[in-house]
């Protein structure tokens, strides 16, 4: 019998991460909440599924700036070094916004020998020094990613 929703993991920024402006920067997801294999690689910060099947992937980022001028976030999906998932939110130079939290859940068949996926995070600011946001005051999860397999 194969577990469903096994393997899974979580993990978010407890920490917020400052980015270069207008560059995919992979995210330093530094807190793991779930991770039911031990499969999280908290150096390259990926995940690598050990067993084979389809999995629902998801993940959001939490975009803003210094000076609240953020005109655009983007997240993108990896599996390996193809990008499977973008999302992205826009503004404008003219009315730029405090935050972009472009968010992501999608199915991917994963091999479960030798495919990690990981996520990049792009915060473009029209001033001001531009970050992904984290736990807001230990009740928020904003910049988090996860998976669960949901079958063969």
């Amino acid at each position: 019998t194969q577990k469903i929703n096994y393997p899974a993991f979580e993990v978010y920024l407890a920490s917020d991460q400052t980015v270069t402006d207008a560059t995919h920067t992979k995210i330093t997801f530094d807190t793991v909440s779930l991770d039911t294999s031990s499969n999280w690689d908290s150096v390259n910060y990926r995940w690598l599924p050990t067993v084979a099947g389809k999995y629902l992937i998801y993940g959001q980022i939490y975009a803003t700036g210094s000076t609240s001028t953020v005109i655009r976030g983007v997240t993108q999906l990896y599996v390996n070094t193809t990008v499977v998932a973008l999302e992205q939110q826009w503004g404008s130079v003219s009315s730029p916004g405090t935050v972009r939290s472009p968010s992501f859940n999608v199915i991917q068949q994963l091999n479960g020998t030798s495919d990690y996926i990981e996520m990049t995070g792009f915060v473009d600011v029209s001033s001001g020094t531009p970050r992904l946001d984290a736990d807001s005051a230990g009740v928020q999860k904003r910049t988090y990613f996860g998976a669960y397999r949901i079958g063969d």
